[in-house]
């Protein structure tokens, strides 16, 4: 199954996430499919491609709960 889920990125105790479509059987940080935006924690800031989004959720993947609660949807 395919899901849109955070990949951790950044330094220790400064956090950075990017927004990828991945496989649900790989670790978090493992190979991605596409990356659809990101989500800086520190800063409030997120950017999200809406169009990929939504053809992801089309196609059947998944959003993990985080996710979900970040981008509203």
């Amino acid at each position: 199954m395919t899901v849109i889920r955070l990949t951790r990125m950044g330094r220790k105790k400064q956090p950075f996430y990017r927004i990828a479509v991945t496989d649900s059987r790989k670790r978090r940080d493992g190979g991605w499919i596409e990356l659809i935006g990101h989500y800086n924690p520190m800063t409030k800031e997120i950017k999200v491609d809406n169009e990929r989004v939504d053809y992801w959720l089309g196609v059947g993947a998944q959003m993990s709960d985080r996710v979900k609660k970040i981008t509203g949807r």
